[in-house]
């Protein structure tokens, strides 16, 4: 496993830090089928979804709803860059009138790790994002390969980037 780090400021739009967009096209093939179930307004995958209506994306699903709708084993790659704590999920949801239910603060993530699991081909990849290491998990099949830490300096937490690949053989 390949683990890296690089300074760069801070920014809420993840994909506009350069070291973020070099690490993901490092790692994204020509013609390959990726989806971003957190987009904003990014257009780095080949389909993107965001719960936003006034965000850019493809589509304006719940990130759950939208990793359902996918087929099993038909995705080249996901982008994870999903809100980093319940708090930012809570303010993401609250900011288009949703209420965040118990149920989302207890298992919302982990349904979407394992709807990214079920729709990554064999071999796929997932690019996460986030204040830890943990990804989609070794439970769900998956095998780190790469880890890049973003240090942003000051009191501001770094960016964890961590590439994962599904076994083609879960073990």
């Amino acid at each position: 496993m390949k683990i890296s780090r690089e300074w760069c400021m801070p920014n809420k739009n993840t994909f506009d830090m350069k070291p973020a967009r070099s690490f993901i096209y490092k790692h994204i093939i020509l013609g390959e089928f990726w989806i971003d179930p957190f987009a904003r307004d990014s257009d780095i995958a080949t389909v993107t979804n965001d719960l936003n209506p006034d965000t850019n994306a493809d589509h304006h699903f719940d990130a759950l709803h939208f990793l359902k709708m996918q087929q099993s084993n038909s995705v080249d790659g996901v982008l994870f860059d999903p809100p980093y704590s319940l708090t930012q999920l809570k303010e993401c949801y609250n900011n288009i009138g949703r209420a965040l239910t118990q149920d989302d603060s207890q298992y919302y993530f982990s349904n979407i790790r394992n709807e990214i699991a079920r729709v990554l081909k064999p071999g796929g990849k997932c690019i996460s994002f986030g204040w830890s290491s943990g990804g989609i998990g070794k439970s769900r099949g998956m095998v780190i390969k790469e880890i890049k830490l973003l240090a942003h300096g000051g009191n501001h937490h770094d960016t964890i980037i961590t590439m994962e690949e599904k076994q083609w053989n879960k073990e």
